[in-house]
């Protein structure tokens, strides 16, 4: 089995990453990137792994969705008093990782973190089906259940309760903004000699730096 893994390997020949050819602007970029995959129609291209972790570093990841972007960062929505929004509270930085295998390409993006405006999370809220919004008060995420009858009778008592999904944003579930200091665009190229271009964030702008991959 472990020598069936180790031959697993693949080279990389679809494109190239240079710094003639790359947005100055990382956001830029990252959308050029983004709209690519989407236009690949790869699936859930908005899928990212986030990786967050205790004051005193003990680290978790998880794959959430990403559902916002613009000059200030990535938004992503979650029930604040989950496992990642604890730690969030608590170590309030986080580490974003898109993987877009089909295009030989990955995003790996550092920064702060901070809660999205109220108007922000009601707003995406309401735009989300009903079985979404009434799910978002039936679970009380990251939380020990017996069984997934809880879920179940707690969807149903509020389907009872709200027939229209009428209902609002509870105050616990909102959205968070990454907001990077540090985005590296990974571009797979043949011999494992990948592009590396890492964007840090400056009082001017960004700067630029090719790494050795």
């Amino acid at each position: 089995m472990n020598s069936a893994i180790a031959d697993l390997r693949q080279d990389y020949k679809l494109h190239a990453l240079l710094e003639a050819d790359a947005n100055p602007d990382p956001i830029g970029q990252f959308q050029t990137w983004f709209n690519e995959s989407v236009a690949a129609q790869l699936p859930e291209p908005n899928a990212m792994t986030i990786a967050t972790a205790t004051p005193d570093g003990i680290p978790s990841a998880r794959v959430v969705l990403l559902k916002g972007l613009d000059d200030r960062g990535f938004v992503f929505f979650t029930n604040y008093d989950s496992h990642k929004g604890q730690e969030l509270r608590a170590n309030p930085h986080a580490a974003i990782v898109f993987l877009w295998t089909e295009l030989e390409r990955q995003v790996r993006i550092q920064g702060t973190v901070e809660r999205i405006s109220e108007t922000e999370s009601d707003k995406y809220y309401y735009s989300r089906p009903a079985g979404s919004r009434l799910g978002a008060w039936a679970s009380a995420q990251s939380q020990v259940i017996a069984d997934r009858s809880v879920l179940e009778t707690r969807l149903a008592e509020l389907q009872t309760k709200y027939p229209d999904g009428d209902i609002a944003r509870p105050l616990h579930w909102g959205g968070f903004r990454v907001m990077p200091t540090l985005i590296e665009f990974w571009q797979g190229r043949s011999s494992r000699l990948h592009d590396r271009l890492r964007y840090q964030k400056v009082e001017a702008g960004w700067t630029i730096d090719r790494l050795s991959p």
